[in-house]
């Protein structure tokens, strides 16, 4: 099991955003999580990375590196693309001395050649589309051999056709690198072409867990709601 969530409790403000929340992510396979806004799926991921504490519950993890992909690319502007994908390779005190200088160039372009972006070492996040900076971002993700890549709305703000070509590969990184994989997203395609299994969330809790093909079945009040945008269910926006 490369990732395992034991009821997570998560409290801002005196609200539960995370309300005794369980699930397990196996190697390999790509866990959506999905929801309203505001329902607790990008807080799910800053407690999994780190980046937040949990005020109770447990969050087991294999051993090796997760990665997090985020929302807007977060590329270092001032970075050259060699320079952002290998930050961590020169940064890390683990990893700064394995590797020569030599073989961090072969690494940065192998791992811009997976995601579809070979000879753009020298360009800087400014003269990249939103979506070559996402692959980018992708390749950041992958540059330490992560055995989980942790997705925040990975399509956010991108053309259909672009969204498309993302979902692309965060299928084919997990069929190359066979890393575990939570995609946090609110856009179907992105659902139906890159998870194996869905949970969703609503008020901090999860109110359905399944396949995406379940879910589209719409037998759940929740998910039928979710999957028909409709204003009339269980599920209320918050103001």
């Amino acid at each position: 099991m490369a990732i395992e969530v034991k009821n997570l409790i998560k409290v801002y403000d005196e609200r539960r955003v995370i309300d005794d929340v369980s699930f397990k992510v196996r190697d390999s396979e790509t866990l959506a999580v999905v929801g309203f806004s505001g329902s607790g799926k990008s807080t799910i991921l800053k407690l999994i990375c780190g980046l937040v504490e949990q005020d109770s519950g447990d969050i087991i993890k294999s051993d090796g590196d997760i990665a997090m992909v985020f929302q807007y690319s977060a590329l270092f502007d001032s970075l050259n693309v060699a320079d952002n994908i290998s930050f961590a390779l020169h940064e890390r005190r683990d990893l700064r001395k394995k590797y020569t200088e030599k073989q961090i160039r072969n690494i940065v372009a192998e791992k811009l050649e997976m995601v579809g972006l070979k000879g753009i070492e020298n360009k800087f996040p400014s003269e990249l589309s939103g979506g070559m900076q996402k692959r980018v971002s992708f390749a950041r993700a992958i540059v330490t051999g992560p055995n989980s890549i942790l997705y925040d709305e990975p399509t956010s703000g991108l053309d259909p056709i672009s969204s498309t070509l993302i979902e692309d590969y965060i299928v084919r990184l997990k069929d190359e690198t066979r890393a575990a994989s939570i995609v946090v997203t609110h856009q179907m395609s992105t659902i139906e072409r890159t998870a194996d299994r869905v949970i969703m969330l609503y008020d901090g809790k999860i109110v359905f867990e399944g396949t995406p093909r379940e879910m589209l079945a719409k037998n759940n009040e929740y998910t039928k709601q979710f999957v028909t945008a409709s204003l009339e269910g269980p599920m209320h926006m918050l103001a």
